[in-house]
């Protein structure tokens, strides 16, 4: 099973937007090579965060009006999505300690707003 969900139009609300946890989107095309190169490393960084973060794939070809709505002017672009909002985004191929460092502190950010929000 895949640990990145394909997604669409119809689907980015409930999968994206209304997400619990923190999303990282990738604005990919089937015919970029660097687009083929970062599907493995997501693909383990999925497994690495899951239920941490959800990562998500979109066509930029089948919904150029979300890769518009959120910027995208290269291939591949990541977009970090906390609470409906964007919170960092990556162009380009990533290198992958970077990439992992970027979702730590997405993971921690997170974990502080929790512990803060905790009462005593």
């Amino acid at each position: 099973m895949s640990g990145v969900l394909h997604i669409n139009n119809q689907s980015f609300p409930a999968e994206v937007l209304n997400s619990p946890i923190p999303v990282v989107v990738d604005f990919y095309a089937s015919w970029c090579p660097p687009c083929r190169a970062l599907s493995p490393l997501l693909e383990r960084l999925a497994i690495e965060f899951a239920g941490k973060i959800r990562f998500v794939k979109i066509d930029s070809d089948e919904a150029p009006e979300l890769a518009e709505a959120y910027g995208v002017s290269a291939l591949p672009t990541l977009v970090f999505i906390q609470n409906g909002e964007t919170v960092g985004n990556s162009v380009g191929l990533p290198q992958e300690q970077q990439l992992r460092s970027d979702l730590n502190k997405l993971v921690q950010k997170v974990a502080d707003r929790s512990v803060n929000q905790i009462r005593w």
